[in-house]
């Protein structure tokens, strides 16, 4: 039973701490929409996701206004496209009856213009990559995520060379606000609902509720009550305020998903910020004593809030899932962005702190004229530590066309403003143009 103090609490944390549910994803099967017929697809596409997604913005609305609990995104995630679209061949097709459908039900996202290509690609599955500059551009909500390594397969160095061209081929297409909605990810998630990776796994029910926590500002104020504790004490509290927060989350997602004859899948607690200020992650990490993240012991700093937010979310619901942990997108943190204009954030630094985060490089605004084979480059590390530490790392980056290191890109709302930064001047290309696949490491051998 929750007393009295624990209510005044959580009203607390959700009036001046920034508490939110950030999504409710609905997550839809799409299997029974496959036929040979591209408009057919497409038509049956449109009609299953408003049949079925229909009310989520109403679900959602009426659930925030009846427990007080903000909920700031209402999306959809389907299931990979470039499963559901092979055998027409229609993958723009699909993207658009996709964004028509959101636009019918009123989300704001729709994600899984996907293809998991880890090991190999199918003759079907080029053609789809081919099509996401095209597809993505051309639609306002939808959002692709490629998934090209594994710790099991290895890294397809082959799709990872020909991301870095679509990344740089969308770029001048959407005027760099495009390649916000895509994301090339190593050990890819199927029950993931922060955008712009979700994607509805083929392991996965027919339609399932997934959703999303996050209070950065909540953790920060946790710890400012324990300035002057060891580090021991330090994670406890972390431990603690991550246990509360999902408790909100797990209130949330089992009502959505009654209302809406959905299954409950997972919440997500990973402590996802905003350009807000109270709202930052990068924020915790200087209240646990670094002068400005990007300083030497931010990587310790950080695993630790990765660390204790998992174990305090575990305990609180029976269905974790997700990416779960602390997002360091910079972007759409303020301390990340002011980090970065001081100079004391890289993103070689930036890089090691993925080792030991969830996802990675998230919302990088690098130099336009930065090549395809950098950015192919830039995932490929990315990869190798996804695959190496047998977790899910990603690459969100932008391509700010016309700009240069110190100039930024602002892209309003969630996602925030991108100071460029600097990417090194050696060149890569060599390496990403022998192609080929990146074996899996000794110890993915576990039969």
């Amino acid at each position: 039973m929750l007393n009295t103090s624990e209510i005044f609490e959580t009203i607390g944390m959700i009036d001046s701490q920034n508490l939110d549910v950030r999504t409710i994803t609905m997550a839809l099967s799409l299997f029974d929409c496959i036929d040979t017929s591209a408009k057919k697809v497409a038509d049956k596409v449109y009609e299953k996701i408003v049949r079925k997604a229909g009310r989520l913005v109403e679900v959602g609305e009426n659930i925030a206004a009846e427990y007080g609990v903000p909920i700031v995104n209402k999306r959809v995630s389907v299931t990979p496209v470039s499963l559901i679209g092979a055998a027409s061949g229609g993958y723009t097709e699909i993207a658009k009856a996709m964004d028509r459908a959101a636009e019918a039900t009123g989300i704001d996202f729709i994600g899984g213009y996907t293809a998991l290509v880890q090991k190999a690609m199918t003759d079907g599955e080029r053609r789809f990559l081919d099509t996401i500059p095209e597809a993505i551009a051309g639609t306002g909500k939808v959002c692709c995520s490629v998934n090209v390594a594994s710790t099991k397969s290895g890294i397809n160095l082959d799709a990872i060379g020909i991301m870095g061209r679509k990344i740089t081929e969308l770029a001048r297409l959407s005027d760099s606000f495009g390649c916000g909605k895509v994301v090339v990810f190593a050990n890819a998630v199927e029950d993931n609902p922060f955008m712009a990776g979700a994607f509805n796994g083929c392991g996965e029910g027919d339609a399932v509720i997934n959703v999303g926590v996050s209070g950065p500002g909540v953790v920060k104020c946790a710890l400012e009550k324990v300035k002057d504790a060891d580090i021991t004490t330090v994670a406890e509290t972390v431990k603690k305020t991550a246990f509360k927060i999902t408790r909100v989350g797990q209130l949330v997602a089992r009502e959505a998903a009654k209302r809406l004859g959905a299954g409950f899948g997972i919440v997500d607690l990973s402590l996802a910020p905003t350009p807000k200020v109270g709202d930052s992650v990068a924020h915790i990490l200087e209240e646990m004593g670094l002068e400005s993240v990007g300083a030497a012991g931010t990587t310790a700093c950080l695993a630790l809030l990765n660390d204790a937010v998992k174990k305090g979310g575990i305990m609180a619901s029976d269905s974790v899932g997700g990416l779960s942990g602390a997002f360091i997108p910079v972007s759409e943190d303020i301390g990340m962005i002011n980090a970065v204009r001081k100079n004391a954030l890289s993103i070689e630094k930036l890089e090691a702190m993925t080792a030991v985060c969830s996802v990675g490089l998230d919302m990088i605004a690098v130099p336009g004229d930065t090549s395809a084979e950098v950015i192919s480059a830039i995932i490929a590390d990315e990869c190798a530590i996804g695959v190496v530490n047998n977790k899910t790392t990603a690459v969100r980056i932008i391509p700010a066309v016309g700009k240069k290191v110190g100039d930024e890109i602002d892209f309003g709302g969630l996602l925030g403003t991108a100071p460029v930064m600097n990417v090194s001047a050696y060149s890569p290309a060599k390496f990403i143009n022998r192609g080929g696949h990146i074996p899996a490491p000794l110890h993915s051998n576990k039969n």
